[in-house]
């Protein structure tokens, strides 16, 4: 402490994760789910805990083809972000452009994933679903929404 005495503070360490706003044909790829642990059913960007060992880029290109059977040849990290001061992770966000489907998906026995294609409008109405997990990226949609300006420098960065 600043007095030079001690306390113990709390706090949990966890792999980090990773998504990806992953575009094909004009689209955005979106996965409705359910997973044993929350049956409900609730919308999500692809992606998952990196804890395979391998580099950021390297999980989330696995990820992206397991849960969806797409493929980009064109990646970019976009952000990252730590969203809890007591929880240790890191959330690295990508996008993958161009995306063209490879394979059927390879889904975790505790998966259940459709992926849809929706529009950038779509995308940024997602702030409003309160079934789309991701509160970090809420919040950047809402910002977006504010900021048309934005918005399009935003588009024009997925769809290059």
């Amino acid at each position: 402490m600043f007095d030079d005495s001690t306390e113990v503070f709390e706090g949990l360490k966890r792999p980090d994760t990773v998504e990806v706003i992953a575009t094909a044909g004009g689209k955005i790829l979106l996965q409705e789910q359910q997973q044993p642990q929350s049956p409900e059913v609730f919308f999500s960007l692809p992606g998952g805990r990196a804890d395979h060992g391998e580099t950021p880029i390297k999980e989330i290109q696995r990820e992206l083809l397991e849960e969806t059977g797409y493929v980009s040849d064109d990646w970019q990290e976009w952000k990252a972000v730590k969203p809890h001061r007591k929880n240790d992770y890191t959330i690295r966000y990508f996008i993958a452009r161009n995306c063209r489907l490879q394979q059927a998906p390879q889904l975790d026995a505790g998966e259940k994933i459709t992926t849809k294609l929706i529009a950038f409008e779509e995308l940024l109405a997602l702030s409003d679903n309160p079934a789309f997990r991701g509160n970090e990226f809420i919040v950047w949609l809402l910002r977006l929404r504010l900021n048309p300006a934005e918005q399009e420098k935003f588009k024009k960065l997925l769809f290059k």
